[in-house]
């Protein structure tokens, strides 16, 4: 028998992406044979999110591509897993293309689930019936995580290390709570065992996941862990170079410990990303989200005191129901306040079973949406377009990731191809240079800056 093919389409976070590698590696260990398109595939797999409505439907959009497909190739399997497989379970199994829906709690599973259905002409459902009451099955899920290998095999020497699962926040506009379940830490020991482990097969940056990361603790005997803990902890693991963490939500607790940590220590990115939403405090209660825009700019102002040289970044949703201009213009000001490197800026879109769409009416007319997230992008790209300015002519040390995926004009120079990279306060960094370079540092001398990218030349290798 031929080796079987698999082909992985991922939508949405740093999670999903996580999920991907490991379910990757899984069936990679159990002797399938990645390829890039679905054409190519035996199985194809499509890790979906939740959070906003438009993924959803690229993803419903990606499986009237797989029925044309599948018209010709009927032995094709397509299985459909993460957060809108766990939200929509048997209605999406119920898809003629489908033939497996695993929710984010099942996919130690997600093996077998392949192999029995190649073997039986069988659809299969796997998502926890109520994942808020049941839980997650932790053992299950820890042991996957550990034994697999997750270095990022598109940016070399990058990782993605979950810290914790689930969230307990229940802002009312957000679905992670129903899909993902309740939250739970991680062993400190399980985590940075996985962090040498990856050091070890050569990779130089880890990223610390959670939906709400400053909200790590693992309390053991007397001893309480928290971020910073595992930010000194991580930075003692030799090989380990960078160290960043995804998402922080705007809360006083471990707050100043974990500032301190990136202050004190090399190795941890001043790079912070804490989603504000909204500016208006009418609309962040309406979100259930626990401060004030006041508080957050304080926290903000906390972090640029303690760790000067700090970059900024945000998420912010416009068109929240009841959002008046007024409270739009609140959004304005903050955004103006807070000098951002960058933002994510998204329209409200309702999603099922949460408050806001059991309870709020979804008010704001489209054209009105469309035209304040335009407003707040324009403004925001003023501002990442000033910051970026301080750059030019000076050597930045980046990551290389590897060749860019969007050339820009004159990609080939020298005989090169068109590299990207980070600065370890996440700027993108476009340069000419060997492909040999991905998963490397390199120096880069900026020679010119836009809102979202420096460009430079590189230096002496």
């Amino acid at each position: 028998m031929s080796t079987l093919t698999v082909h992985i389409k991922s939508f949405g976070c740093q999670m999903n992406k996580l999920d991907t590698a490991l379910v990757s590696a899984a069936l990679g260990k159990a002797g399938f044979t990645p390829v890039d398109s679905t054409q190519e595939a035996d199985v194809v797999l499509i890790n979906t999110c939740s959070v906003r409505e438009h993924a959803e439907q690229r993803v419903l959009s990606h499986l009237g591509h797989l029925k044309h497909i599948k018209e010709n190739r009927p032995d094709l399997v397509v299985g459909v897993i993460g957060c809108m497989a766990q939200r929509l379970g048997q209605e999406l199994l119920e898809h003629e293309v489908v033939d497996i829906v695993c929710g984010p709690a099942q996919i130690p599973q997600i093996v077998g689930l392949v192999q029995e259905r190649l073997q039986k002409n069988e659809k299969t459902l796997a998502v926890t019936e109520n994942i808020r009451k049941e839980g997650l099955d932790n053992k299950e899920l820890e042991e996957f995580e550990s034994v697999y290998d997750i270095a990022n095999k598109e940016m070399p020497g990058q990782a993605y290390v979950r810290v914790m699962r689930g969230c307990n926040n229940f802002c009312s506009y957000c679905v992670v709570p129903y899909v993902r379940g309740p939250e739970v830490s991680r062993t400190p020991a399980a985590i940075i065992k996985q962090i040498k482990k990856l050091a070890d097969e050569g990779v130089k940056l880890v990223t610390l996941l959670g939906q709400m990361v400053n909200a790590y603790k693992y309390i053991t005997g007397q001893k309480i862990y928290s971020l910073a803990d595992l930010l000194y902890m991580a930075s003692e693991v030799e090989g380990i170079e960078l160290i960043r963490f995804v998402t922080s939500y705007p809360a006083q607790k471990f707050y100043d410990e974990i500032l301190k940590a990136m202050a004190d220590l090399p190795k941890v990115c001043n790079y912070l990303h804490m989603p504000a939403q909204s500016g208006s405090d009418k609309i962040l209660q309406a979100m259930n989200r626990h401060y004030t825009a006041a508080e957050y700019l304080q926290l903000l102002a906390r972090a640029k005191d303690i760790v000067p040289d700090i970059a900024l970044s945000s998420d912010f949703m416009v068109g929240f129901p009841g959002e008046t201009e007024e409270d739009f213009e609140a959004t304005v000001d903050l955004v103006k306040k807070a000098q951002y490197k960058n933002c994510f800026i998204f329209k409200y879109s309702p999603r099922p079973d949460t408050v806001a769409d059991k309870k709020l009416q979804d008010d704001i007319p489209q054209e009105v949406k469309k035209k304040r997230n335009i407003k707040l992008l324009a403004i925001q790209e003023k501002i990442s377009a000033e910051l970026s300015k301080q750059f030019l002519g000076k050597t930045v040390t980046v990551l290389v990731e590897g060749p860019s995926k969007k050339p820009h004009l004159d990609s080939a120079k020298n005989g090169y191809p068109q590299l990207v990279g980070r600065t370890a306060t996440n700027w993108i960094v476009v340069f000419n240079g060997p492909e040999n370079l991905a998963g490397q540092f390199a120096k880069v001398k900026i020679t010119k800056s836009s809102p979202l990218t420096l460009f430079g030349k590189l230096g002496p290798v």
